[in-house]
């Protein structure tokens, strides 16, 4: 089988693969936000933050609270990164210096994951675990609760209350993001993403020269890290390390994951707004931008002289 045809073959499944989790995972998208019933472990996170569970906010209120939570992240990752020599599993990494642990606190809790050093030479363990992969959660859950703020104000047009964005950032993390993580994440390292609290091994290359190979809980982090559409990856190199995405299906797997969860929320604009016919007219504008673009970009690569 040619590469262009296995390339055509992956694209076919990809899309097949959408279009199928599209109605089911955007209805429970829809339900996750719409719901008035809450989880025993829900309400039991907003005894501990002192939330109403019940209560509707404002949109200056809900604004605010997304503020002070993103701007409590940012303090928070900045002191984990700052403070990581002191920390467990810390892998003897140097200290990063202020301006460039700033930089990394705000791109993560911003969603926007500009990675400006070498994951497995400056993150220990745990910044990686505590820091970085909680922010691929909570800052991918902010995007969407912020979304579902949009959609209740084309809906409400009646009054100023937009929800609670504390039960959307609960519910989104516990009903949404975690339990597909956990899945595939088993997923991933059952087809070889590393998965371990290992620091560096030395191995002896054939020609005699000494290699550091670096381990990490790399499958857990990497799920979530398609999944939000975060960016960041544990290593340097990002999803084309092979200790991140090391065979054929793994790489489909992370294309998929970067893309259901997006291509599911037209559905759920649907639903939450009566009319599917506007889910179906947004996700089709979407399908139409990524096929012209993905056939476009096809193409200049394999026009390139090293593609043969």
């Amino acid at each position: 089988m040619s590469s262009t045809l296995a390339g055509w073959l992956q694209a076919v499944a990809l899309v097949a693969a959408l279009v199928l989790c599209y109605r089911p995972l955007g209805d429970y998208i829809a339900r996750i936000l719409t719901t008035s019933k809450h989880l025993r472990a829900e309400r039991g996170i907003y005894r501990v933050i002192g939330v109403d569970g019940d209560a509707d906010q404002r949109w200056p209120v809900y604004l605010r609270s997304v503020l002070a939570f993103s701007a409590v992240s940012v303090l928070f990752l900045y002191g984990l990164i700052r403070l990581q020599t002191f920390l467990l599993l810390n892998l003897g990494v140097p200290q990063m210096e202020g301006h460039q642990a700033w930089n990394t606190a705000i791109s993560f809790v911003t969603n926007t994951n500009w990675q400006s050093y070498a994951g497995e030479s400056a993150m220990g363990h745990l910044v990686q675990m505590a820091g970085l992969a909680v922010q691929n959660f909570v800052s991918a859950a902010v995007g969407i609760a912020i979304v579902a703020a949009l959609i209740r104000g084309f809906t409400r047009n009646r009054t100023d209350r937009l929800g609670n964005f504390w039960v959307d950032l609960v519910r989104i993390n516990l009903r949404l993001l975690l339990p597909i993580s956990i899945v595939f994440a088993l997923v991933l390292a059952a087809n070889g993403v590393i998965q371990n609290f290992h620091g560096f091994h030395e191995v002896a290359g054939l020609a005699g020269d000494v290699q550091k190979i670096p381990g990490g809980p790399v499958a857990s982090q990497e799920v979530i890290k398609e999944l939000g559409t975060n960016g960041g990856g544990f290593f340097n190199a990002n999803s084309a390390h092979p200790f991140e995405n090391p065979t054929g299906f793994t790489n489909w797997l992370e294309v998929f994951l970067i893309l259901l969860i997006p291509f599911a929320l037209p559905r759920t604009f649907g639903r939450m707004v009566g009319d599917n016919h506007q889910g179906y007219a947004i996700a089709a504008v979407m399908a139409i931008f990524w096929v012209a673009s993905t056939a476009l970009l096809t193409l200049a690569e394999s026009r390139h002289s090293g593609a043969a």
